[in-house]
C-alpha cells in the first residue's frame, strides 16, 4: 500500500494508481471533456497505458497537447472510437487519426500555442511531476515548456502523475502539491532519444555553421541532427550560452569542458546521462515557453544565433519545414519565433540549415518555388541559409541576389537548371 505524502504537518492521501485517478477524473467530468496531456519528456506514458487498459475512460474525450514528432509516439485520438485530439504538430504516429479526421492539426507557433492553452475550453490537465520535496512542492522537472499554461487556470482540474524518475532540477518551476485535485503515482522511465551517427553531409553543414559562432554567443537549436552536429564542432569555443526550447545529450561534453556557461531551456530530451546531469547542474534553468520564446526575451539577448533545420528553400528565400511532398509531417513549432527574435537582437543571426539534396542526391532541396501550402517561413524571416556547399546570406539582398546566393549553395548538379528556372520566373514577374 502506498504511503501518504506529508510535509510540515500536512498530510495528503496516498497517491492513486493511474486508472484510479482517471476514474475519479471522469466522475468529475462525466460527459464530453477536453483534456490537456503534457508532451516532450514529460509525457505521462502510464496515463496512456491506463486509457488502453480501460478504453471507456477515453470515451468522448478530446486530448490536447504539444506532442513532438519522433519523441511522443502516443496517438491519443486512437484510445477510443469517440476520442479526438488537437495538436500543433503532425507526425507519422498521428497520421492514421489525422486521416480519419479524429486528430485536428492546428497551425500555431509556440508563442501562439501558449495563449491557446490559456484560453481554449479545457476541463482538466494531466502533468507528470517529480516527487514532492520537504516544502510540499513538486517540480515540472525536465519538461517545463507548456504545462504552466493550463495549470495557471482556476477552471481546470489538475491531475499530478508523480514519477520518481522525473528529476527535480535546482532551477525548474515548482508547484505546490495542493494545486492538484487528483494525485496519482507511477514509476516509468522517461522518454529517451539517443544521439545518432550523422552522415558526412551534416558534419560539413556543422563546420560551416560553427564558423559563424563566436565566443560569448548565445545559441538556440531546434531538436535533431543539426543541433547534434553543430554542438560537436564547438569544443574549441568558450563562454557560450544556450537559450533554446530543447536541449539534448550533445550538450554534455560542452558542459563537462566548460564551453557552455549557462543554459535556459524549456525541455531536456535525451538519455539517462542527460537527465542525471540536469538533476543537479545549477547552470541549467528550465523555463516556460512564455519566457523562452517571447520576442521581448529574445530580442534582448545580444549575439543570439538561432540555428534551425528546414526541409526545402526556394529561390525567393521561402522555406518549408513541415511538408514532405504533399504530406504534412510536422509543424512550425518555435522556429519562426526564434528566427524573428534573433534577427532583431543586437549582433543576432537567424540561421537555417539543410542538406542540398534528398533521395541519394536525386532531388534538390533548393527548389525554384515552393507550393503555397508548404511555406512555413516567409522570405522576410529568412537570414542565413547553410548547406554542405556553403552559406547564403539573404539579409538585405534583392530578389535576384537572393536567388544567386541560394543557387551557389545548391548541389552543383542542379545549379544550371535552377538558374534557368529563375530566369524564366523572373521574366513573368
Amino acid at each position: 500500500m502506498k504511503a501518504a505524502i506529508s510535509h510540515k504537518g500536512s498530510v495528503f492521501l496516498p497517491p492513486l494508481s493511474p486508472i484510479q485517478a482517471l476514474t475519479q477524473l471522469r466522475q468529475r467530468h462525466p460527459g464530453p471533456a477536453r483534456l490537456y496531456v503534457a508532451g516532450c519528456s514529460g509525457e505521462p506514458i502510464a496515463i496512456a497505458d491506463a486509457f488502453r487498459t480501460v478504453p471507456d475512460l477515453a470515451k468522448d474525450v478530446t486530448f490536447l497537447g504539444i506532442w513532438i514528432p519522433g519523441v511522443n509516439r502516443t496517438d491519443w485520438a486512437s484510445l477510443h472510437e469517440t476520442a479526438r485530439a488537437e495538436s500543433i504538430f503532425l507526425s507519422p504516429d498521428l497520421r492514421p487519426s489525422f486521416e480519419s479526421r479524429k486528430t485536428a492539426f492546428i497551425p500555431l507557433t509556440y508563442t501562439q500555442a501558449w495563449p491557446w492553452l490559456e484560453t481554449t475550453p479545457l476541463d482538466a490537465a494531466i502533468v507528470m511531476v517529480s516527487p514532492p520535496g520537504p516544502d510540499g512542492k513538486v517540480s515540472l522537472g525536465v519538461s517545463a515548456d507548456f504545462s504552466g499554461a493550463p495549470l495557471s487556470r482556476s477552471d481546470v482540474t489538475a491531475v499530478a502523475l508523480i514519477n520518481p524518475a522525473m528529476p527535480s532540477p535546482p532551477d525548474s518551476p515548482r508547484i505546490d502539491l495542493s494545486r492538484f485535485q487528483i494525485v496519482a503515482e507511477a514509476h516509468t522511465p522517461l522518454i529517451e532519444v539517443a544521439p545518432t551517427d550523422l552522415p558526412d553531409t551534416f558534419k560539413q553543414i556543422a563546420v560551416n555553421i560553427a564558423g559563424l559562432v563566436n565566443n560569448r554567443d548565445t545559441l538556440q537549436f531546434g531538436i535533431g541532427n543539426v543541433q547534434q552536429a553543430v554542438l560537436e564542432q564547438l569544443g574549441s569555443h568558450r563562454n557560450l550560452s544556450i537559450h533554446a526550447g530543447m536541449i539534448s545529450d550533445a550538450i554534455l561534453p560542452l558542459l563537462e569542458n566548460d564551453v557552455i556557461n549557462r543554459i535556459t531551456t524549456g525541455v531536456a530530451i535525451g538519455t539517462r546521462p542527460l537527465y542525471q546531469q540536469v538533476a543537479h547542474d545549477g547552470r541549467i534553468a528550465f523555463r516556460p515557453v512564455s519566457l523562452t520564446h517571447a520576442i521581448s526575451t529574445l530580442c534582448a539577448i545580444p549575439q543570439l544565433k538561432a540555428i534551425n533545420s528546414i526541409l526545402e528553400v526556394d529561390l525567393f528565400g521561402q522555406a518549408n519545414a513541415e511538408f514532405i511532398g504533399a504530406k504534412q509531417v510536422s509543424g512550425t513549432g518555435g522556429l519562426v519565433d526564434f528566427l524573428r527574435g534573433a534577427a532583431i537582437a543586437k549582433a543576432g543571426m537567424a540561421i537555417t540549415a539543410l542538406p542540398s539534396t534528398a533521395h541519394k542526391g536525386s532531388l534538390s532541396r533548393i527548389v525554384a518555388r515552393l507550393p503555397a501550402d508548404a511555406t512555413s517561413i516567409a522570405r522576410a524571416d529568412m537570414g542565413l541559409v547553410v548547406t554542405e556547399h556553403g552559406i547564403a546570406d539573404l539579409r538585405g539582398k534583392s530578389l535576384d541576389a537572393r536567388a544567386d546566393a541560394l543557387i551557389a549553395i545548391a548541389d552543383p548538379a542542379f545549379r544550371a537548371s535552377l538558374s534557368a528556372e529563375w530566369d524564366r520566373m523572373r521574366k513573368s514577374m
